[in-house]
């Protein structure tokens, strides 16, 4: 028996539109017969895809060789980040709001962080409002307005002032030896480093002290009337916005000598604040072990 016109259209029209559904079932970049079309994105060898979300923001490099080499940091750590099983960006600017989606914690290491533009202050704040963490490193804690710093991280320097030691001997002692962010860490000495003084501090809340050190007698601690002085150099903070959610943040206020920053103690330590500030388990980065060889 013949079809009809309309019956043939019918059957074309069903055979297109079975096709058209299988393709569409297809995962992105392969096709309804399971092969590669080229155009699927290729996955990082060695990343972890369900790692936490990290950016860094570093800056350019500042201050004499070995010192503030923010540029080194993101070279190195987004390495070092990426084999602890975290997911990483960053950049020598500020993040925008676009690159912020999605990030868990973002770690700072580049001076004066406190000076902004409008949109970049925009930006931050409405991350830490949707309770982003932050960790800061050594002088992103400067800037123009230490209290708005305080707000964010629980301390703040301001920019300007005689409140540093520059090279100097960082000892420290731990406050709170039962904190799971300090495991492993002792009353070691850093030096040659860098600690401040004459800080703002968040009172309410106020942070939560993990170690301090004594400032030490240096030509520029006697100038800025520092030496002697107790003062916290590892802390947490945690907080909220108004009417946001509730945020972490971690400083370490040391990092003037980067190679200190290669310690086993400190960087430990430091893989625990990132993992804290960005509310996953506190040993998420130190304990990670890739699932698959990395061959890269």
């Amino acid at each position: 028996m013949k079809r009809t016109a309309t019956g043939l259209a019918a059957a074309l029209l069903a055979m297109w539109a079975a096709g058209a559904t299988a393709q569409m079932a297809a995962p992105p970049g392969i096709d309804r017969n399971g092969v590669s079309t080229g155009s699927e994105k290729p996955r990082i060898p060695g990343q972890n895809l369900a790692g936490m979300h990290v950016y860094i923001r570093a800056g350019l490099k500042t201050h004499l060789p070995g010192q503030h080499d923010y540029p080194q940091f993101l070279a190195d750590w987004s390495k070092l980040l990426t084999r602890h099983g975290a997911v990483v960006d960053g950049s020598l600017h500020a993040p925008s709001a676009e690159e912020l989606k999605g990030v868990d914690v973002v770690v700072m290491y580049k001076g004066d962080v406190g000076f902004m533009t409008p949109a970049e202050h925009a930006a931050l704040f409405d991350y830490v409002k949707r309770g982003g963490g932050i960790v800061i490193l050594h002088d992103a804690l400067c800037g123009p307005d230490p209290a708005e710093m305080a707000m964010l991280v629980g301390g703040g320097k301001k920019h300007g002032e005689v409140n540093y030691t520059l090279d100097a001997k960082v000892p420290y002692t731990i406050v709170d030896p039962a904190s799971p962010i300090m495991k492993g860490m002792t009353n070691l000495t850093l030096e040659p480093e860098e600690s401040f003084y004459r800080m703002t501090w968040a009172k309410n809340p106020a942070m939560h002290v993990l170690a301090t050190t004594v400032i030490d007698d240096t030509e520029a601690a006697r100038k800025g009337g520092g030496v002697g002085q107790v003062v916290p150099q590892i802390w947490t903070y945690e907080h909220s916005l108004p009417g946001g959610q509730p945020a972490r943040a971690f400083v370490w206020m040391q990092g003037h000598t980067y190679a200190n920053m290669k310690n086993p103690q400190i960087q430990a330590m430091l893989l625990r604040g990132i993992s804290w500030a960005a509310k996953h388990p506190v040993d998420e980065l130190v304990d990670y072990k890739p699932t698959i060889p990395d061959n890269g």
